[in-house]
């Protein structure tokens, strides 16, 4: 009797340190949830100061917007620069206070922003369907190593709620895993 007690005590034992081991915290991500089920839909592994950027046809000029965005110490995210063509619906007309509002290259740049956010909710667009998510180091022409189209992950229409927090190996079995 005596040794089927240590037996069930040690299943137990087993059972609550698989349970607490697939749920501890193993490294920071950029999650992007399903914005109506809220569930886990897909991840990039990021860490503090990683940078990363969501590019994305605009649906009336049809000309690419370039939003720059790093992960903060405290695991915001911060936008640091916005790149546009053209002006128009939705588009920012100059620089607020601390930022550079610069024409290069035939393209606006707004630079030096620090629009800090807990979380941004995105639409993958429907009827120009065209985001991409870019991540890495970049090169001197300032073009990252890594670029995904949100096809590749999402459902063109629906929308996600992406946030810098720490994943679980579990959330890494349920998740995908954005690569190149």
């Amino acid at each position: 009797m005596q040794r089927k007690k240590r037996l069930v005590l040690l299943v137990i034992i087993i059972i609550i340190g698989i349970s607490i081991g697939v749920n501890y915290p193993i490294q920071t991500a950029l999650i992007f949830h399903d914005g109506e089920s809220g569930e886990l839909t897909a991840f990039l592994p990021l860490h503090e100061n990683d940078s990363f950027s969501i590019t994305f046809t605009h649906s009336i000029h049809l000309t690419d917007v370039v939003e720059k965005y790093k992960v903060t110490d405290d695991l915001q995210i911060e936008q640091y620069e916005i790149i546009y063509e053209e002006f128009g619906i939705g588009m920012p007309s100059n620089a607020g206070e601390n930022e550079e509002f610069i024409y290069e290259d035939g393209k606006y740049h707004i630079r030096n922003m620090k629009h800090q956010f807990e979380s941004l909710n995105i639409r993958n667009g429907k009827v120009v369907s065209n985001h991409r998510l870019a991540w890495g180091e970049r090169n001197s022409n300032d073009v990252a190593c890594c670029e995904v189209p949100f096809n590749d992950y999402f459902e063109p229409g629906d929308w996600y709620k992406v946030k810098v927090d720490w994943i679980t190996l579990l959330d890494y079995w349920e998740g995908e895993r954005i690569h190149e």
